[in-house]
């Protein structure tokens, strides 16, 4: 290599030290850019000669290094439609075009961008602070079903009454329940008036209500079951009451032997009545214990009460979901039956109340019925090579041959809900690499007043 190089090499020097300031200059410029990822920069030496024996230092060659696979501070926003992504994944956006006819258009193309400062604007799409609209898909508040694929948008809708259908109900019942009258005549058990308004082993008639002049009876003789609001599909409460009432006991002294105790679940059917003045109905079903205290029937876990009507309202069949394993008859020294799961899945109407982001990406709306249903989805993709995609204005990011096609899944990432992604610049490091880029780039200068000294001394040796 002779002067000449030395001066061509050094000039190569300069640039790339020019490049490598400017991506700190960069960096720094957006250490508090809201999902920023900072631009290293990398040498790459051009040998000038590569024989064996005659090996050159050559010029230097600088390129950008990104560091999207990086993660940076995620901190608490005020926000709720705010998130960040906790590992790795980028937000799925589109950008807004223009307006016309008071509705918005919006790009074809889908970019990428790990800024998560999403907000509503006027029309309830969820936006960016770089004017990303974020995508996913739109969920029908009513059955929890995907509805569209495309634009987040949260409305302030109103959410539909929901009829009851399903009572989830677990619970221990007493093996010796302490009733009203148990006290005083020694006997647990509660004898109906009417043999066929009670199911037992050797029931065959026909099952009838508990007439009001039995119900004192009933009740006097039966422990309290739960209590639960249902409602219609008008969204209008209906309290359900209910007693357990044992009807057998284990004996297996009698002839034949008696293996099972059996309880009946009643519910109140007028509730305008005193509960020893009201008639009573019967589930329709026959509970057994075994003397484990495992439940023996019904075996499937669930029971269907047919047109279940209080008080002249008829909220039609409603299933009784308790589990294979969720009713059960241990020793209680209350001798009251203890309920550990008591649910329902009717409401009525509602208005949104708030929304909040869940770790799988869900954003879930909570109305003043107290409901909380899904609203969304969030729009996630992966890449296996995060560092290939290619960057653009405004923290976006678009897919290449090098990043490889977008994956579907958080595999592992979570995202975290009203907070934000800080940028992964740190100042401390961007100053350190300037003072090194700093004196690299003295040092190219002085190469070239060098050679230009020698250049001089060589001329003046001719002259």
């Amino acid at each position: 290599m002779d002067i000449f190089s030395a001066l061509q090499t050094s000039v190569s020097g300069l640039q790339a030290q020019s490049y490598a300031i400017s991506n700190i200059s960069g960096n720094i410029a957006n250490s508090q850019t809201t999902g920023y990822k900072r631009v290293d920069t990398s040498f790459i030496d051009l040998m000038a000669e590569q024989t064996s024996k005659r090996e050159v230092a050559g010029t230097v060659l600088a390129q950008a290094q990104l560091t999207n696979t990086i993660q940076g501070n995620v901190v608490a926003s005020q926000v709720a439609t705010n998130m960040a992504i906790n590992g790795q994944g980028f937000f799925t956006v589109v950008q807004k075009t223009g307006d016309a006819n008071g509705q918005a258009s919006f790009g074809s193309q889908t970019t990428y961008t790990r800024r998560g400062d999403f907000s509503p604007d006027k029309d309830g799409y969820l936006v960016n602070g770089a004017g990303d609209y974020l995508q996913g898909q739109n969920m029908d508040p009513a059955t929890g079903q995907p509805t569209s694929t495309g634009l987040i948008k949260i409305a302030n809708s109103t959410l539909p009454a929901k009829a009851s259908s399903t009572i989830s109900y677990t619970a221990n019942l007493p093996a010796s329940p302490v009733t009203a009258n148990s006290a005083t005549t020694g006997s647990d058990l509660y004898t109906p008036k009417d043999a066929n308004s009670a199911i037992l082993p050797t029931s065959t008639g026909t099952l009838t209500q508990v007439s009001s002049d039995d119900a004192a009876n009933l009740v006097n003789n039966s422990i309290a079951g739960p209590a639960v609001t249902a409602y219609t599909a008008s969204g209008a409460p209906v309290t359900v009451t209910t007693r357990w009432a044992k009807l057998q006991d284990i004996d297996t002294t009698a002839t034949p032997a008696v293996t099972n105790s059996v309880w009946n679940l009643y519910y109140q059917s007028d509730t305008t009545a005193s509960a020893s003045a009201s008639k009573w109905t019967n589930a329709g079903s026959m509970f057994t214990f075994d003397s484990a205290g495992q439940l023996t029937n019904p075996t499937g876990g669930t029971i269907t009460i047919p047109n279940l009507t209080v008080s002249g309202t008829n909220l039609g069949p409603i299933a009784v979901n308790f589990g294979k394993t969720g009713l059960t008859q241990y020793a209680d020294a209350t001798g009251s039956a203890t309920t550990n799961t008591l649910t329902q899945d009717g409401y009525t109407s509602g208005t949104l109340s708030s929304v909040a982001v869940t770790a799988d990406g869900k954003i879930n709306g909570t109305y003043s019925n107290g409901s909380v249903v899904g609203l969304a989805s969030v729009g996630f993709a992966r890449f296996t090579n995060p560092d290939g995609l290619k960057p653009d204005t405004a923290g976006h990011y678009f897919q290449t041959a090098d990043s490889g096609s977008p994956l579907a899944g958080l595999a592992g990432s979570t995202i975290v809900g009203e907070s934000t992604e800080q940028s992964n610049t740190d100042i401390a490091s961007e100053f350190s690499k300037m003072i090194v880029t700093q004196q690299a780039y003295s040092a190219n200068t002085r190469v070239m007043s060098t050679a230009q000294t020698m250049m001089s001394d060589l001329l003046n040796v001719i002259r």
